[in-house]
């Protein structure tokens, strides 16, 4: 006897058939048992089954086949982004940027890689690797070591202007080419390490973050009025902000061919002698230029008049003139009146402490002696004017250093022109079909670009930088600012479809879409886990295809 597996059709069965002779001698065979479908047929069905023959036949049962269930691993939140990044046409600018006949490492996946890693859970170099372990990534290298990954962040800096120049291929479709408002800024970067080394960008500069000194390198991101990044510059961290705003610009015009610019950035990038060369450089592709720059006020003294003089609308916003363009000026009375008290409440809390100084020398002088060092006319005028200074009050309080005794004034004709500020954001943009009121709604989406930056600082976690060379460095800020834009992409179709989800929560609820891979005796299953109705909802909502 033997067993035959019989077809009907697309059905299979199982059967028992003995072969015998019949009457004329001639071998035949005959049906003993039907066994059933084994289409569909679960593992260890027929176990029971076997060991019963075995029995029957005073054999050893077979041994039972080993089950093991290998580590389950994260899958939804890479297949996402491994389908964003190929939609995006990344796969393919990457891969012509680095295609090289010498060169056996797949660099594209190497980076993607790490860009994936800063948006999941962004760690080291050494710290990707550990992920690695833990996911399931599509079209990765069967194997990727520490040396790998640096190796390829070379590559990527030794080609960057072609791998540049792709990657904003691939943006420039999403980009408005009648009119684009660009906006442009800057954010410091602290950088971990003593050391020096040739051309190094790691230099030591006023911390955005911490407010203090600390070594960083500058790095400044462009994006749309629709918060996608169109590219992102790297500077040493000591660099002066308006020196890096033509640079940028002559990038920009020259990736994206586009006719119109509106150029929105803060006041720290504005210099009045920039202005005529953005314009010039803007006229020599027969482009138009236009610009909306926030202008530091209080510095310029010729505006202190022209405050004096405004009438604001109903809705705070005034408009004037200011060195040969439009001025536009918005007025937030609760703003100035937060501004104004705080300021006079400091003003106040120092005055209290030089008439506490004052009465402790006037008791000195009466004879009155107090516990404590004995006072001095000078050393009240010396932490008087420190204490003023420290808090940014010389304009306010003086003392009087030629006095015999300690005394000082307060200067309410400076206050008073301090107050005509306060509240007020000021604009100059020379945009002649910008109403004032559009004018200060455009800077006002600046604020997204800072979101952007928040963004690079805490989920992808940009910082503090732990390499040496400058061209890692590079290569570490382009990696993040690739991860940027998979970001503000999610962000753009999530918000599209009215969904409150933001891009790290959708991450997180995608990551629990694992893959298992089991072993039953030499054979190997692999399998997802089930996909719940809300995960499904996230991939229609960001427009990619579900994992089968």
């Amino acid at each position: 006897m033997f067993v035959r597996v019989n077809k009907s059709g697309k059905r299979r069965y199982l059967q028992v058939v003995e072969s015998y002779r019949n009457e004329a001698g001639q071998p035949r065979h005959r049906v003993v048992a039907n066994l059933g479908r084994i289409d569909g047929m679960e593992d260890g069905h027929l176990d029971t089954l076997i060991r019963g023959l075995c029995r029957v036949a005073g054999r050893d049962e077979p041994a039972a086949l080993e089950i093991t269930h290998a580590p389950a691993k994260a899958f939804g939140d890479v297949f996402a982004l491994h389908a964003l990044w190929k939609d995006l046409g990344f796969d393919h600018a990457l891969g012509r940027a680095l295609r090289s006949g010498k060169r056996k490492l797949d660099v594209e996946a190497l980076v993607r890689a790490m860009v994936f890693n800063r948006m999941c859970d962004p760690t080291s170099k050494l710290g990707c690797l550990r992920w690695l372990d833990t996911v399931a990534m599509p079209d990765m290298p069967a194997k990727v070591e520490h040396h790998h990954l640096l190796r390829a962040m070379d590559a990527l800096m030794d080609n960057v202007d072609r791998v540049e120049a792709e990657l904003a291929k691939q943006i420039r479709p999403l980009v408005d080419h009648e009119l684009t408002v660009v906006f442009y800024d800057l954010t410091t970067v602290r950088i971990h390490g003593e050391g020096e080394v040739d051309d190094d960008i790691r230099a030591y500069g006023m911390n955005k973050e911490t407010g203090g000194i600390a070594r960083q390198f500058v790095l400044g991101v462009v994006q749309t009025a629709e918060g996608l990044p169109l590219m992102h510059t790297v500077h040493p961290g000591n660099v002066a902000e308006t020196k890096t705003l033509q640079a940028m610009l002559a990038t920009v015009l020259q990736r994206f061919p586009i006719e119109r610019v509106v150029l929105v950035a803060d006041r720290g990038l504005l210099s009045l002698d920039n202005i005529d060369a953005l314009t010039s450089l803007a006229e020599q592709g027969g482009r138009t230029l236009e610009f909306i720059l926030a202008v530091p006020a209080r510095r310029y003294k010729e505006l202190v008049e022209t405050f004096r003089d405004m009438a604001f609308d109903e809705d705070g916003v005034v408009e004037s003139r200011f060195s040969g363009h439009r001025l536009i000026v918005a007025h937030d009375t609760v703003r100035a009146a937060e501004q104004g008290d705080r300021r006079r409440a400091r003003i106040a809390e120092l005055e209290a402490m030089a008439e506490k100084m004052v009465g402790k020398l006037d008791a000195q002088d009466a004879g009155k002696t107090a516990k404590g060092r004995r006072a001095s006319d000078r050393g009240a005028y010396s932490r008087f004017t420190r204490a003023v200074a420290e808090a940014e009050l010389t304009r306010f309080l003086k003392a009087d250093l030629n006095a015999d005794r300690f005394s000082w004034s307060v200067d309410d004709d400076a206050i008073a022109e301090a107050e005509l500020f306060d509240g007020k954001l000021t604009l100059i943009t020379n945009a002649p079909d910008l109403t004032p009121s559009d004018a200060v709604a455009r800077y006002k989406g600046l604020a997204d670009i800072e979101r952007g930056f928040r963004v690079l600082k805490s989920d992808i976690e940009i910082a503090p930088v732990h390499h040496r060379l400058p061209d890692r460095i590079r290569a570490h800020a382009m990696i993040c600012f690739l991860a940027l834009v998979l970001y503000r992409v999610m962000r753009m179709r999530l918000k599209a479809k009215g969904h409150s989800a933001s891009p790290r929560t959708a991450l997180d609820l995608l990551e629990r879409i694992q893959r298992h891979t089991t072993s039953i005796g030499e054979r190997t299953l692999n399998g997802l886990s089930t996909i719940t109705p809300e995960q499904l909802e996230l991939f229609d909502t960001l427009d990619l295809p579900k994992p089968a």
